[in-house]
């Protein structure tokens, strides 16, 4: 059985790209882009992890996690880009252990899926089988090339052609535009 994972959130882009971002990490992801499908979605797809907005065009957040949790036990993960004292507490009420502030790294989320799920969904270099990640461990790889296919360019996130060969180099190569090409670093 794969590890089912429920992502709830409004933004149909930023919901797509963390489903994918989580398909490719292995599991099984249902997406929802508002409260009313969310909970309707819940209780069909069984997750053993909902990924949940705060902010939802028809209801709270909150609210969609008491409905779910009418249903089944599952582990909660809250989203939100308004990290108000009051929502963090209430959270915290509610026994969600893990708040995600926006904009967060992708593979932030993926490794609190994975401690949540209490094992390693996939085994990167030097891991070993079954190991169970940290609470609040942020996975930061050296080498883009090994992350996810979308990159953050001009503002946008684009998709790199993952057919384009590895770096001829080991350096760094987080100052590389989409297409291969070499961009400037300001910052040196």
């Amino acid at each position: 059985m794969r590890n089912k994972i429920l992502v709830i959130e409004d933004e149909q882009i930023l919901a797509r790209n963390l489903g994918a971002y989580l398909e490719a990490k292995g599991m099984e992801v249902q997406i929802a882009f508002d409260g009313g499908n969310a909970i309707r979605t819940a209780k069909d797809f069984a997750a053993s992890v909902v990924v949940l907005d705060y902010r939802l065009p028809d209801m709270e957040g909150f609210e969609v996690l008491d409905a779910i949790r009418k249903e089944r036990e599952c582990h909660f993960v809250l989203m939100t880009g308004h990290p108000t004292s009051e929502v963090c507490e209430r959270a915290v009420q509610l026994g969600i252990g893990h708040i995600l502030f926006k904009p967060f790294p992708l593979g932030e989320l993926a490794g609190v899926v994975e401690g949540l799920l209490g094992k390693r969904v996939d085994t990167p270099e030097g891991a070993v089988e079954g190991e169970v990640q940290a609470e609040g461990f942020v996975e930061r790889r050296k080498r883009t090339a090994d992350s996810f296919p979308l990159r953050l360019y001009d503002g946008s996130w684009v998709l790199t052609d993952r057919r384009r060969s590895e770096p001829d180099d080991e350096s760094d190569d987080s100052d590389r535009r989409p297409d291969g090409e070499k961009g400037h670093n300001y910052n040196n």
